[in-house]
């Protein structure tokens, strides 16, 4: 039974394909994000930049719906460039939506998760395990979501399932509003989102006792991982 999932970043891009997945799955999806979701599920408007209201957030969604049985920390923002050319408020600002709203989310959400038995999934990278050029922000918010991820997983054994999700390159809006230099090339393939929300359905709905720890999931062809 996948029960009620709040999903972070559940507009767009691999959020909104877990919203559809946990919806076929007579799940009940909620959604934080900056936008409102094209679904029509419960939402609250939260800048996960912000910590303070990231947490008053959740907690003001896990009241309109009574509880949570998982959270999916699937929000997640980049500015690819060199780190002087990438201004700091910009460069901050990636590793403030990325690792900390994704601890102030479960923060938040930690007390319903705890009393449910639930569980948590956090969405890191290949790019969270393996650096490259040009990407210091990025790749420094995503090691820092796998770090997080595993000692969390130790943290709350026995009590909230935790699963960390290491995604490759996803046919999203991730990359439109990029310089064309950072962005997909015509030979690279990218993989379906749907194909990504299945894991993580999988990963929410073992029974208890069960965890899955680690899940790498990517095109066949994904040349950042291994």
């Amino acid at each position: 039974m996948t029960g009620k999932v709040l999903v972070t970043g559940g507009a767009s891009g691999l959020g909104a394909a877990v919203v559809t997945a946990v919806r076929k799955a007579d799940g009940e999806p909620c959604v934080l994000d900056l936008r409102p979701p094209t679904e029509d599920v419960p939402y609250e408007q939260c800048d996960l930049a912000d910590s303070a209201a990231a947490h008053s957030a959740t907690e003001r969604i896990i009241e309109r719906m009574g509880g949570v049985d998982a959270v999916v920390a699937a929000a997640g923002v980049d500015v690819p460039g060199r780190l002087e050319d990438v201004p700091a408020q910009q460069w901050e600002r990636v590793v403030r939506i990325n690792l900390f709203g994704t601890a102030a989310v479960i923060r938040a959400a930690l007390p319903t998760l705890r009393a449910s038995h639930g569980s948590v999934v956090t969405v890191a990278s290949t790019l969270g395990v393996k650096a490259v050029s040009d990407a210091s922000a990025y790749c420094a918010s995503k090691f820092g979501v796998v770090g997080f991820t595993r000692a969390l997983a130790a943290e709350l054994a026995g009590e909230v399932g935790v699963t960390l999700l290491v995604p490759g390159g996803m046919r999203t809006a991730f990359f439109d509003d990029r310089a064309e230099q950072y962005r997909p090339g015509p030979d690279v393939v990218l993989n379906d989102p749907d194909n990504v929300a299945q894991t993580v359905l999988f990963a929410i709905s073992q029974p208890a006792g069960c965890a899955v720890r680690e899940l790498v999931v990517c095109a066949a062809q994904e040349s950042s991982y291994p």
